[in-house]
């Protein structure tokens, strides 16, 4: 039984990461795996991915390229005011200006440098690195 499809994606990749593998399947997909995959894409985590329709939930056909040491979800998903990112960031991160948290915000799921740079806060999802 699945309770947390974004739990399960983030470990997959990281199971297919540390044995090596070129690419993974993901699923079931939904649109929360989607940004947080399109996150890890822009900042060069991971390559290419694209949506596989099965009839059922759907796929998700990762690319990997070996960047990734570490990444999980954070749960339960706090609220983090904009002031509070840095205490974030010490708690998930190994040293600071390595690594991101990915939060969903009312711009959308964006990693923790973004919503410095726009003044914004929301609930933390995931972190990698």
């Amino acid at each position: 039984m699945l309770n947390d499809p974004l739990a399960n994606a983030l470990s997959m990749i990281k199971n297919a990461e540390t044995r090596g593998k070129g690419s993974c399947n993901i699923q079931p997909s939904s649109k929360l795996i989607g940004g947080v995959l399109n996150v890890l894409k822009e900042k060069g985590y991971i390559g290419e991915f694209e949506y596989i329709e099965d009839g059922k939930a759907g796929i998700f056909q990762v690319h990997l390229i070996g960047n990734i040491n570490k990444c999980g979800v954070i749960k339960p998903r706090y609220p983090v005011k904009r002031d509070d990112l840095e205490r974030w960031e010490s708690r998930y991160l190994p040293a600071q200006d390595f690594g991101l948290l990915i939060l969903t915000t009312t711009k959308g799921i964006i990693s923790h440098k973004e919503a410095k740079k726009h003044g914004i806060g929301g609930k933390v999802l995931a972190f990698i690195y």
